[in-house]
């Protein structure tokens, strides 16, 4: 058998390490972006040309996390929710991000269910990770950055952005 083949894992990286890269992925991509962690809690809106505003809302800032929401201005006809929605969260010392959730208003369990196997957990967090690196590159595309953030005063404190 060929080197190659006797260490394909050396050369591959694990399902694992993948999720750990995506996840200093979307870091690197968030703080280039809207540089969150120079914001002070509160709700930002980018507006460009393609009528779609994003809605950044810094929640809560601790010494090395950040708790943001990041959303569109417009609402779910099914729901009455902002669509979509990540719930995020940055680990500032790591340089790592991840999606918490990618549903308003539930949680991980809420979705898979109370006991949900952890290949499901795994692949779950996957996608919605996966699904947060494209978008935080779609909206770079059209033009968003912390140049078009504008704070919102007077927003309520975990109300509507609308």
């Amino acid at each position: 058998m060929s080197a190659v083949l006797d260490n394909r894992r050396s050369l591959l990286p694990g399902r694992f390490e993948f999720l750990m890269g995506l996840y200093a992925e979307n870091y690197h991509r968030l703080t280039r972006l809207f540089a969150p962690q120079q914001l002070a809690p509160g709700h930002y809106v980018s507006a460009v040309d393609d009528g779609l505003d994003v809605h950044l809302h810094v929640q809560e800032c601790h010494p090395y996390t950040l708790e943001l929401e990041l959303t569109y201005g417009f609402v779910d006809a099914h729901t009455g929710q902002r669509a979509p929605s990540a719930q995020l969260r940055m680990y500032t010392d790591a340089h790592v991000a991840e999606a918490l959730h990618c549903h308003p208003g539930r949680h991980l369990w809420q979705v898979l269910g109370p006991f949900p196997p952890a290949h499901s957990v795994f692949q779950h967090r996957l996608r919605m990770n996966g699904f947060l690196s494209r978008w935080l590159e779609y909206l770079a595309e059209q033009g968003h950055s912390v140049g078009t953030l504008e704070p919102q005063p007077g927003q309520p404190e975990g109300g509507s952005l609308i």
